[in-house]
């Protein structure tokens, strides 16, 4: 049994203070501030003790982004004097789809590298568009047992990349006649790309591919942006090109394992150029999640490409269309298409664009995906707050271009280690053992459209109102 891959994460606090969702405001007129039955010093979860602001200025109210909202201090103040308030900055972050939650709790999972709770329960709907329209079936919780998880049971994240044949031939002598694809795995079925927006300073960049370095994936990155400061990561950097420009960058091509080709008409005639630079190379063809996907990806199988990587809008939707699909449905139709003709195995699936917390990544999996691709909660995990102040030229409120390297790095690998947490605990309760049987396995998922069909809909009829 090969070593059990685990990721080390450790506490790194944020620079500035978070903006948190709840409070608790203080009516102190019954209460001098020095009651021995204070119900802050028996926080369960240590959320005054470690608000060294709120201890330092005791200014009111104190938005605390690590509260996990039990509210068990409104509840047993003695004195009654706590109410919950709602901070209206947090309500202003992010957009439709990336809702101030999902900025918070990646805040916390990369402060902590631990998985978060919703605490006072989930009271948002019921369900929702893409990914928020399906569920995990948990039904086989006992086995492997949960307490083994993370312990004494095995269970497998990692995934492979390189394109594998349909079927061995021997010959007479019972030997193979033709030599294989080198099998190149990486750990976890996620790798790290810079997203589109942000200050994007040499220091992200370095935390990104020091933190793919650690966990020991990859980082897809422009080829123009692969400078000398990148040297000691040749083996995580992943250069993306294009057929015009790729000559130009023989040396990175030959440093690295794998590279991507922006998709272009007869870009599978490049493939054996890039293999004449270097031997056994990875090649990944990069291609919009538009209408068109599904029947370009069955093209390209064959062709000896080895992933394709498909790119969604930054909400998890598909490209170029005034009615947008979501990145589930688009997962499903292009798995589906390779299935039904009989190449699926021979091509890997990545798919980026609203990936946005780890049940994303396991549903992805479910629906077909070998693996995702996480750009903007990166930029989170490094405190970007989503404000938008790049993309209009101006300031950084969190100065993001400036971190410490090892700071981010650090980050980074504890987001990742909560997502892989998640990952192993969403395998432990649907009873699988490797997340390669995870793809495209339906039958450990419920959606809801086909719980509308058969459950509801004999009583209440159809839908009226399409969902999401």
């Amino acid at each position: 049994m090969p070593k059990k891959y685990h990721i080390e994460t450790k506490a790194a606090p944020p620079r500035f203070l978070a903006v948190g969702k709840f409070s608790t405001v203080e009516f102190r007129e019954d209460c001098a501030g020095s009651c021995r039955q204070c119900v802050k010093k028996k926080c369960v979860y240590n959320v005054y003790k470690d608000s060294y602001q709120h201890v330092i200025t005791m200014d009111e109210p104190e938005f605390l982004y690590i509260c996990q909202s039990c509210f068990r201090c409104v509840q047993e103040c003695t004195k009654g004097i706590f109410s919950p308030v709602i901070n209206p900055e947090y309500t202003l972050m992010g957009d439709e789809y990336w809702q101030p939650e999902i900025i918070n709790q990646t805040w916390f999972q990369a402060h902590t590298g631990r998985i978060p709770v919703s605490g006072a329960g989930y009271r948002g709907l019921f369900s929702g568009a893409g990914f928020d329209a399906m569920w995990t079936d948990m039904s086989e919780i006992v086995r492997p047992t949960r307490d083994g998880i993370h312990g004494r049971e095995y269970i497998s994240t990692s995934i492979e990349l390189s394109r594998k044949p349909m079927r061995l031939i021997f010959d007479k002598e019972g030997n193979l006649p033709v030599s294989l694809p080198e099998i190149v795995e990486i750990p976890l079925p996620v790798i790290l790309q810079p997203p589109a927006f942000g200050v994007l300073s040499q220091k992200e960049l370095l935390a990104m591919a020091g933190a793919a370095q650690k966990l020991h994936t990859l980082m897809l990155i422009d080829a123009k942006d692969y400078s000398s400061s990148f040297t000691g990561f040749d083996g995580t950097m992943v250069p993306r090109l294009d057929a015009a420009n790729y000559k130009e960058y023989v040396d990175i091509i030959c440093k690295s394992r794998m590279v991507e080709m922006v998709d272009s008409s007869g870009i599978e005639r490049e493939f054996a150029t890039l293999r004449g630079f270097k031997p056994g190379l990875l090649i990944s063809v990069g291609l919009p999640l538009d209408a068109s996907a599904a029947s370009r990806a069955l093209e390209l199988t064959g062709t000896g490409v080895d992933v394709l990587h498909f790119y969604a809008e930054d909400n998890g939707r598909e490209t170029g269309s005034s009615n947008p699909r979501t990145l589930r449905d688009m997962i499903r139709e292009i798995h589906r298409k390779l299935v039904d003709g009989k190449v699926r195995p021979t091509v890997n699936l990545l798919f980026s664009g609203g990936i946005a917390m780890a049940e994303h990544m396991a549903k992805a999996v479910i629906c077909g995906a070998d693996g995702v691709v996480v750009d903007i909660p990166m930029l989170i995990a490094l405190e970007c707050r989503l404000c938008g102040r790049c993309k209009r030229g101006e300031s950084c409120p969190v100065d993001i271009g400036d971190i410490y390297v090892a700071w981010g790095v650090q980050r980074i690998v504890n987001l990742i280690g909560a997502w892989h947490n998640q990952l192993l605990e969403v395998m432990g309760a649907c009873g699988i053992r490797e997340v390669r049987r995870l793809r495209g396995e339906v039958g450990r998922a419920l959606f809801l459209e086909d719980l509308e069909r058969e459950s509801f809909a004999p009583i209440f009829g159809q839908r009226k109102v399409p969902c999401g």
